[in-house]
């Protein structure tokens, strides 16, 4: 397992004004964000074998814009476009099908789905993500993605419904947007700048709306970085149903 020397000084103040549930307003350079739709980091790679079987709810331009060389693809599907709750599903690839995993409940931004997110903005990126990148604030629980950990990884205060947000951070995994792959999730880097937004991720739910990442159960997280392979070029497919299905 690859592990990461957080600087938590520099890092964990911003950390803290961003927490996807959102206690305080967020930093630009530090708050979830949105990007355009399809503008996946993973690149696509040449491969001689089959695409595989079609996901089911996944349109052909969606799935067009998955990358051959992916493996295992993470679905977020959002139940609409202005509504936080969303389910999360795993599939790997076996030969030519993907295979399914459980369905998870899941929470995504507090005002639902964007196809050009700004910060702010309390929606989620649709689109197709490379997740290269892990971390929490509780030790690596066997993450095969290179695993930050340290204190910068905090979530204290509440959330929009009045939850608690400690605990959020504890398993995260970055969403390769407007971000710097390869890096810690607590990497400012924005490629495209603060205004749109960053630190993305997918973390653990505290029973309510995020900034703009997904949540899913702490257990489900802890599978997620258990299962999640770099060598078979993960992505996370997101956004409401009606577009996913485009």
């Amino acid at each position: 397992m690859i592990h990461r020397r957080t600087a938590v000084a520099l890092l964990a103040s911003p950390l803290l004004l961003s927490g996807c549930g959102g206690g305080a307003e967020a930093a630009p350079s530090r708050s979830d964000d949105d990007r355009p739709a399809r503008a996946a980091a993973a690149p696509a790679a040449e491969s001689s074998s089959p695409r595989p079987t079609g996901i089911p709810g996944l349109g052909p331009r969606t799935a067009a814009a998955i990358p051959e060389r992916a493996e295992q693809v993470v679905v977020a599907r959002g139940r609409g476009r202005n509504s936080p709750v969303s389910s999360v599903v795993l599939y790997e690839r076996d030969d030519d099908v993907w295979q399914p995993g459980a369905t998870w409940p899941a929470h995504n931004g507090k005002d639902g789905w964007s196809e050009h997110h700004m910060a702010g903005d309390l929606r989620s990126p649709v689109g197709v993500y490379g997740l290269t990148d892990a971390g929490g604030l509780l030790a690596d629980p066997g993450s095969r993605l290179p695993y930050d950990h340290g204190w910068g990884f905090r979530s204290p205060g509440t959330g929009f419904e009045g939850e608690p947000l400690e605990g959020s951070f504890d398993y995260v995994v970055a969403i390769n947007y407007n971000r710097q792959p390869g890096t810690s999730p607590l990497d400012w880097t924005r490629p495209m700048g603060a205004g749109r937004g960053g630190g993305v991720w997918l973390h653990v739910d505290h029973g309510g709306p995020t900034h703009a990442c997904v949540s899913v159960a702490k257990a489900h997280m802890r599978q997620l970085l258990r299962t999640l392979d770099p060598d078979r070029h993960p992505v996370v497919v997101m956004g409401y149903a009606d577009w996913l299905a485009r």
